[in-house]
């Protein structure tokens, strides 16, 4: 085997992910092995309901060192779930199928043999059931991470919120001098070891125009003194700046990667640049986690519409990766 496999977890059974990973494997080849994790039943369900003939491998743990592995048909570790129709709506049913299905991706990973993950989408409100804000911080836990960070990946421009999915309300509380310069140093070592370059990176602030009318104004109290903190660690860290004309192309392409403060303050914008052209990516884990940036799309289940765009680019990222 010459390159490492990529370890690819389906998640939620009742989702468009097959149908996304079946474009994907025919649109394009890929030197590294791909090793889908899901169950046998459901992707033959629903490989029939697509009109779709594609062969399958079932292979084991003992597989991916023994074996030369190749991509001329679908490599597949089964984990049982059982299911009768090629779609159901979504439930609590399938939860202890995708833990259990993480749980071999993650035993794999542990075990060195590769360190390139990918996994489809869940469901937030029935797998992770409040108990995660979302899946980066349940593989987080999983894999015993403390430090961690989302970034959502494209060669012009990634972008990083220092919250994730949070309530507006509870931002505000939750950032500090800390957190920010955990978060930046984790992009910043990620760039210069995987991506070879060191990144130009723009913090925004919190309030618009970085501006606050109460008497604790985040953007001067926490934001300017990690911004300060960074610089001296010789980083190329740069801001606050507002929000709102960041993302302007004259201001946006000085930069490698802007930080926002909250979810929605960086991803609506580089959707609305990108659309699916971008990865998610979770820094700080002891492998290479990437997400397609999509969810299960229930209105979209079997009627092989959907795009796989984002799929294609995080297998191809990981393609590249040693």
């Amino acid at each position: 085997m010459t390159s490492k496999p990529i370890i690819i977890v389906a998640g939620e059974p009742n989702s468009i992910f097959f149908e996304i990973y079946l474009k994907a494997i025919n649109f394009k080849k890929f030197k590294s092995p791909l090793i889908l994790v899901a169950s046998f039943k459901m992707l033959q369900l629903q490989m029939k309901k697509m009109n779709i003939n594609k062969k399958i491998k079932l292979i084991n743990i003992n597989d991916l060192t023994r074996s030369k592995l190749n991509n001329r048909c679908i490599n597949l570790m089964d984990v049982n779930y059982n299911q009768s129709k090629p779609f159901e709506k979504i439930s609590i049913k399938s939860n202890d199928y995708i833990e259990k299905s993480f749980n071999l991706a993650l035993h794999i990973l542990k075990k060195k043999i590769t360190n390139k993950f990918i996994n489809g989408p869940i469901s937030k409100k029935y797998f992770l059931n409040k108990k995660y804000l979302g899946i980066t911080e349940y593989l987080a836990h999983k894999s015993h991470s403390k430090n961690f960070a989302m970034l959502i990946y494209n060669e012009k421009l990634s972008v990083s919120p220092l919250t994730t999915h949070l309530p507006l309300k509870k931002v505000s509380k939750k950032i500090n001098k800390k957190l920010i310069v955990e978060k930046v140093r984790l992009i910043d070592i990620f760039f210069k070891k995987v991506i070879k370059r060191k990144p130009k990176i723009a913090i925004t602030g919190l309030n618009p125009h970085c501006e606050s009318i109460d008497n604790f104004d985040e953007d001067k109290k926490v934001i300017i003194p990690a911004v300060k903190y960074l610089t001296k660690l010789k980083l190329k860290v740069f801001g606050p700046y507002a929000a709102d004309t960041i993302f302007l192309k004259k201001n946006r392409k000085n930069f490698d990667v802007i930080v926002g403060m909250y979810h929605d303050q960086v991803l609506t914008p580089i959707k609305t640049l990108f659309e699916y052209n971008a990865i998610n990516i979770t820094l700080g884990l002891p492998f290479l986690r990437i997400s397609p940036d999509h969810g299960p799309n229930e209105k979209m289940l079997g009627k092989n519409l959907s795009n796989p765009q984002s799929l294609i680019k995080a297998l191809t990222f990981l393609d590249k990766q040693k």
